[in-house]
């Protein structure tokens, strides 16, 4: 059992926000850069099939030098081997220009019987990433997996949908998308730290996978502009216990001319 994971490295939830110069880039100034979370839960996925299966898994990511603390992070999970597509800086947000890209390493460094990411990126993917891999390297997708049993050649995965749970059996290989409830992400060990920081990361520039990084850019999406939401302001307390339909009256007011929902 072969598997890939595809991992994004995001800014952590803890980190203060600022934008860039530019106006539509993050300042990535003081951020700390983490797996983003739903990837934790396709990368123990993967490590915990290798374990029953005796398998092997390999960590992928596209970005600049600074993801390698990503693929470090995966290494020291129970990862085997980690790939670095460098670049991306002008592919921003472009979710279809990542897929493409990953899709292109993953035909170079497999074959894989199983491809795993997280059911969305916490950053800018629009859960759309895994899917679009999916269908570039013309194989079955089934997302959100919250429940997955890996047989012979096939696999049969459980997502949850309105009003139940669904129940989807593929062939192998595949691409799963992982949501929260799947599993429990482990801690990496002190054994795995230590042996992931003497690793080799295998690189690839992404000219070296037959596509022109320059050409990818602005293909489907372009950011224009980013934006901090506004500041919050002090709420409004209404006290009603002397006069309730005054109260609902000043209420219903409030809403319609100052907040307008109503």
């Amino acid at each position: 059992m072969k598997s890939c994971v595809l991992l994004a490295s995001v800014p952590d939830t803890a980190s203060v926000i600022k934008i860039g110069a530019g106006g539509d880039r993050v300042d990535e100034a003081g951020i700390k850069w983490i797996i983003s979370p739903y990837d934790e839960y396709a990368l123990e996925e993967a490590v915990r099939l290798k374990e029953a299966r005796n398998g092997h898994v390999t960590v992928l990511t596209y970005g600049p030098d600074r993801v390698q603390a990503t693929l470090r992070e995966g290494l020291a999970r129970g990862a085997d081997a980690a790939v670095h597509v460098k670049g991306g800086e002008t592919t921003f947000g472009d979710a279809l220009a990542i897929a493409r890209v990953l899709a292109a390493a993953i035909r170079t460094t497999g074959p894989f019987d199983l491809v795993l990411t997280g059911t969305k990126g916490v950053g800018s993917d629009n859960s759309l990433v895994g899917p679009m891999v999916a269908e570039l390297l013309d194989l079955p997708h089934v997302s959100g997996v919250l429940k997955l049993e890996v047989g012979d050649g096939r696999l049969t995965a459980h997502r949850e949908v309105e009003g139940g749970t669904e129940v989807i059996e593929s062939p192998l290989p595949c691409v799963l998308t992982a949501q929260k409830g799947l599993n429990e992400p482990r801690y990496p060990s002190l054994k795995g730290i230590m042996a992931s920081k003497k690793a080799t990361i295998q690189g690839f520039a992404v000219a070296e996978l037959g596509l022109d990084e320059a050409a990818l850019a602005g293909g489907t999406c372009r950011w224009r502009a980013l934006e901090l939401p506004p500041s919050k302001t002090g709420g409004i307390i209404l006290n009603g216990e002397a006069d309730p339909a005054a109260t609902a009256h000043e209420l219903a007011r409030l809403l319609r001319e100052q907040a307008k929902v109503i």
